[in-house]
């Protein structure tokens, strides 16, 4: 998705008003950046990798504002709220952008409608790891074993409606398998599977690298539509044995909708070079995320296509709207 800045298409975006504000103008001031995730999770740590760049680029102070809870819900309902100045941003990620509006049947703000969505900025791939004493050494293997051994696997995951649950019930019902989905709370899902309390689960990479280059779980395959090029031999799991299936998390940057025109591509054109900084890349990538860019538009296409993809393995999950 790394693509040439276009700025014609950003006249079309319906979520920009064309008023006559002086971009050169802007900012004068920090910018809050609102992060609708608690400190130390992965979309906040690669957040605070790009924030630092993009606001060199606009010549001040990006800050981050954590503003975690009810699956992004606060956080997102500020940015909704905040004056469409530009002064106040938003960081949207796969939680809140698609999975909690399909679970909360009360919003006070649209996902998407209530957004001037800028671009994605990483994609962070869903990584099916094992327990190194699990007799199995690829995806295909993990489903002759699990279907050799109907109801004897446990899939821990970080909580109901959590990236990790909707992964696994995806992937159990796309390879028909038959295993216990196994809730844990947050990180101690992945200390379930190294203690062999859990078999297995998927879970984004950034929270599971360090565990697989100390030995501790074991690779198997990732979510995503094509291999990470941070891990290039690991294969896919729709390669590996379920054709078809795809589970990644990411994280975009948006604004309130309504901001003026200049403002809006000045932000998108730092948000861009600031992606495509060769430091700034690198980093990210230290961190578990792959760094991409695109158009507006693209953005919205592709959380249009997420919700739907999601609002599946929500359904196989039989939550019920809060």
């Amino acid at each position: 998705m790394r693509l040439p800045l276009c700025c014609c298409s950003l006249l079309l975006f319906g979520g920009v008003c064309d008023v006559g504000v002086a971009a050169d103008a802007f900012p004068t001031k920090p910018v809050r950046v609102i992060i609708a995730q608690t400190t130390g999770t992965s979309v906040d740590t690669l957040a605070r990798v790009l924030l630092q760049r993009v606001g060199e680029e606009l010549g001040q102070q990006l800050v981050a504002d954590n503003r975690g809870g009810a699956g992004g819900i606060i956080g997102a309902e500020i940015a909704a709220r905040a004056a469409p100045d530009g002064y106040t941003l938003l960081v949207s990620s796969t939680g809140m952008q698609v999975i909690t509006p399909q679970i909360y049947k009360k919003l006070n703000y649209d996902p998407l409608a209530d957004f001037a969505p800028l671009s994605m900025f990483a994609i962070t791939q869903n990584i099916m790891v094992v327990n190194p004493s699990l007799p199995v050494g690829s995806v295909k293997e993990l489903i002759a074993y699990a279907r050799a051994n109907p109801g004897r696997l446990n899939m821990s995951n970080a909580g109901a409606g959590f990236q990790s649950h909707l992964a696994g019930v995806l992937f159990t019902h796309m390879a028909a398998i038959d295993v216990h989905h196994v809730p844990y709370k947050g990180g101690a899902s992945l200390i379930a599977v190294m203690g062999n309390e859990s078999q297995f689960t998927i879970a984004p990479s950034p929270s599971v690298m360090v565990h697989i280059r100390s030995g501790r779980l074991r690779a198997l395959a990732s979510g995503g539509e094509r291999r990470s090029p941070l891990t290039p031999d690991l294969p896919t799991i729709a390669e590996s044995g379920v054709p078809g299936y795809l589970s990644t998390g990411w994280a975009g940057l948006m604004a309130p909708k309504g901001i003026a025109r200049p403002r809006f591509e000045k932000i998108y054109a730092a948000l861009v070079k600031a992606v495509r900084d060769p430091a700034t890349r690198e980093l990210m990538e230290r961190q578990g995320g792959d760094p991409v860019s695109g158009t507006p538009e693209e953005f919205i296409r592709f959380v249009r296509e997420e919700t739907a993809r999601f609002g599946e393995a929500i359904r196989l999950a039989g939550l019920k709207v809060e």
